[in-house]
């Protein structure tokens, strides 16, 4: 007897039904003990991997070109100059960091006499540092080191074909590598004079180094010889970025004579500086002069390697405690430990509090502390912060979107975690920044400029209605604080207190015992003494200033709506002249502008690296120097001359006051604030201590990796009750549907 068709059906259903249910147990039972949103893969689990995150990519990884505090998240820990700064210490403390001691400078007068070390500038007409270097220390491994059995370079003469699917280093089968020698920071130093690489900092130390000016002088003029021979060969055809591509420039570095720098032997080598300049020495901790082997731009000279844009600029060589791992750079990059790192270790002390605060668990550990890092691509504040709070990053910002779910300000002002973070047992770091943020007055302007008394008066007022406390607690969630002067706390010469107030712009409260900001009345008061009563030209006319900046976007609105607004409290009509950003550094670079809005931060912690700022011979528009402001005072420019180069004495601090008063009567700048930088942490990150001047801390970084993958787990397991619950309603429906095919089939 055939069954029913109705029977057979319900045979089907039944089979459905389980199944489905068996899917629904099978699934609770994977996702239970399991994150299914881990951007990572499983066998990073349990390594010794910082993850973070960076917002774009690097513009240059070259040591001599790079100038950013992005770029040097990467290169800090890559390449590894004479000196660094103490991790823990404060005040902030050079040290050795590839040299055997601190080179202390030798002066020498006109006739070659040697020279006391308290030796007046004038008299200085040499300042020798002799720099000996630790031996054995070695390059990370490098396709460029690689050789074969004859000692030639492997890679070298290399075709586009021969190159297969070689796109990054790591793609390089064989690698080399070699002891680092003296003439390799020599090399690196003659790098900074060369026209193709145009360091930034060249201006700077061409004026210090002895003959460095004549040497990249004589680089320009042959390469300008070399292109007019090549357009002059080529005729019409002549493409001299395609042309150079294809046939690379590269000059001889030994054909000029650089008398600043001499090699003694294959360890030791000096620089000479043709006047006294004691800040010098803080360069020495910076990427420009780290070591580069010839080997290194030899390789990346390469035609079929610049085709495919594997460069020095993308790809550093470099003996630091890290090297590139994989460059992605619209998505990852990823350093690793140096294999070949020479051994530094973790510091045995610190300051006071660091042993309570458990910066000193892993005093003499062999550094990097991590064997990764990982850097993601996160354009996007969001998910960059769901991330961090899910314990993917190890370390984040605090955005405008974020703050409120991150920190609350307590009474007396502190910075405090809200609950939540607590929750989490995230830490905190706060630290002032050695950054000054201001707005600059083009002192070449008929209106704003000037160094009459009504032009100052005019200036102090504006500077008055423009509360930069207000603006900190709207736009920076009350992280800075407010300027007085270009120098930021920290830095020698700078005064706190009711000594260090701007008089023009505020009073003392002597009840809360803080600078108060005078009244808007009072800078009414000092615009009608100006000439400019109720916001008006002496003929009636509104009094107009143009404020010109790069804020492009809607973000910045309401920071530009802002500064009308204060304005208008004086009657004065602020019009705001926002231009791409290429523009804008056009209407600075030629002065085309009334007021704008500029910052700076510290190459160095001292006060000539601030005070340089408003110095006459840096002028923008005459000398293309850092002066925005385009100041020239004769008083402040000839003790601005005796105080660059002076220790940090009691004269020199005398002088930096008589400096600072000039600068608050004149007003060239609105002095602006200086920023607080918050930092959130996990818990399993240990040794985290701000350091604002080091650019190389991630080495001290370790993660406690057992805690991080408990954390983890807690706060991304899976919400089953929900599956659990659709799987009771569905055996619920299906049950009763059984039941009734079981008893249809019975009857």
């Amino acid at each position: 007897m055939s069954i029913p068709s109705t029977q057979s059906n319900g045979s089907r259903t039944i089979a459905r039904l389980c199944l489905f249910t068996a899917l629904l147990v099978v699934m609770l039972g994977t996702l239970y003990g399991c994150t299914p949103n881990d951007p990572y893969r499983p066998e990073e689990r349990d390594r010794s991997i910082f993850y973070t995150t960076f917002n774009e990519p690097p513009k240059h990884l070259d040591p001599a070109r790079s100038y950013s505090s992005d770029e040097y998240a990467f290169i800090g820990v890559i390449y590894a100059p004479p000196l660094q700064y103490h991790y823990l210490d404060r005040p902030y403390r050079l040290i050795p960091l590839t040299v055997e001691s601190m080179p202390k400078p030798v002066y020498y007068g006109k006739k070659g006499r040697q020279l006391s070390g308290d030796a007046p500038a004038s008299k200085v007409k040499r300042a020798v540092y002799t720099i000996t270097l630790k031996p054995d220390m070695q390059y990370q491994p490098h396709p460029a080191f690689a050789k074969d059995s004859s000692d030639t370079p492997l890679y070298r003469d290399m075709t586009e074909q021969g190159l297969g699917n070689v796109h990054e280093l790591r793609d390089f089968k064989e690698t080399g590598t070699r002891e680092v020698l003296s003439n390799d920071y020599i090399l690196q130093i003659k790098r900074l004079a060369d026209p193709l690489v145009e360091s930034p900092v060249l201006p700077i130390l061409e004026k210090y180094i002895l003959g460095l000016k004549e040497y990249s002088e004589s680089l320009r003029a042959e390469l300008e010889e070399i292109r007019a021979d090549r357009r002059a060969a080529q005729g019409a055809s002549y493409n001299q970025t395609t042309d150079e591509q294809q046939n690379p420039i590269r000059f001889d570095y030994d054909k000029y004579p650089l008398p600043g720098v001499e090699r003694i032997d294959d360890h030791s080598y000096r620089i000479v500086l043709g006047t006294k300049y004691p800040q010098f020495i803080y360069w020495l901790a910076m990427p420009f002069f780290s070591p580069v082997p010839a080997e290194a731009l030899d390789f990346y000279a390469e035609t079929a390697l610049v085709k495919r844009n594997i460069t020095l600029d993308r790809f550093p060589i470099g003996t630091g405690p890290y090297m590139i791992e994989s460059y992605n750079p619209n998505m990852e990059i990823v350093i690793r430990k140096n294999p070949n790192f020479y051994g530094e270790t973790y510091p045995a002390t610190g300051a006071p509090g660091d042993m309570e605060a458990g910066l000193l668990e892993d005093a003499g550990r062999e550094l990097p502390l991590t064997e990764r890092i990982v850097f993601k691509l996160e354009k996007e504040a969001i998910p960059r912060w769901s991330k961090f709070l899910q314990g993917y990053y190890d370390s984040s910002g605090i955005n405008s979107d974020s703050f409120d779910q991150a920190v609350s300000m307590s009474a007396s002002g502190q910075a405090e975690l809200t609950s939540s973070m607590l929750d989490k047992e995230i830490m905190l770091k706060t630290a002032v920044q050695p950054t000054t943020m201001y707005m600059s007055f083009n002192m070449l302007d008929d209106v704003v400029g000037g160094y009459s008394t009504n032009k100052q008066k005019l200036r102090q007022a504006i500077s008055i209605a423009l509360d930069y406390e207000e603006f900190i607690e709207i736009f920076n969630n009350g992280r800075g604080i407010a300027a007085m002067s270009p120098l930021p706390p920290g830095i020698f010469g700078r005064r706190e207190g009711k000594a260090g107030i701007d008089p023009y712009v505020y009073d003392w409260d002597t009840v809360k015992n803080r600078p108060r900001r005078k009244s808007i009345g009072e800078a009414k008061r000092l615009l009608a003494e100006a000439g400019y009563a109720g916001g008006r030209t002496p003929d009636g006319r509104p009094l107009k200033i143009t404020f010109d900046n790069a804020w492009t976007g809607p973000d910045y609105t309401p920071m530009i709506n802002w500064y009308v607004k204060r304005l208008k409290l004086l009657g004065v009509q602020l019009e705001n002249r926002t231009t791409d950003y290429n523009r804008f550094r056009e209407k600075v670079m030629k002065g085309n502008f009334q007021l704008l809005f500029w910052g700076w931060n510290a190459d160095y912690p001292d006060p000539e690296n601030f005070m340089f700022l408003l110095a006459g011979h840096n002028g923008k528009v005459k000398f293309q120097g850092e002066n925005t402001a385009n100041y020239a005072n004769p008083k402040y420019d000839a003790l601005f001359k005796k105080m660059e180069n002076m220790s940090n004495t009691p004269e020199r601090l005398a002088i930096i006051d008589e400096m600072t008063a000039i600068l608050q009567k004149d007003a060239p700048w609105v002095w602006g604030y200086h920023r607080v930088a918050f930092g959130l942490y996990h818990s399993w990150v240990r040794n985290v201590k701000s350091n604002a001047m080091a650019n190389n801390t991630t080495k001290y970084i370790r993660i406690e990796i057992p805690e991080r993958n408990k954390a983890r787990k807690a706060w991304n397991t899976p919400v089953l009750w929900p599956v659990a619950l659709v799987v009771i309603i569905f055996a619920g429906l299906f049950v009763p549907a059984i039941i009734a095919i079981r008893k249809k089939r019975g009857g």
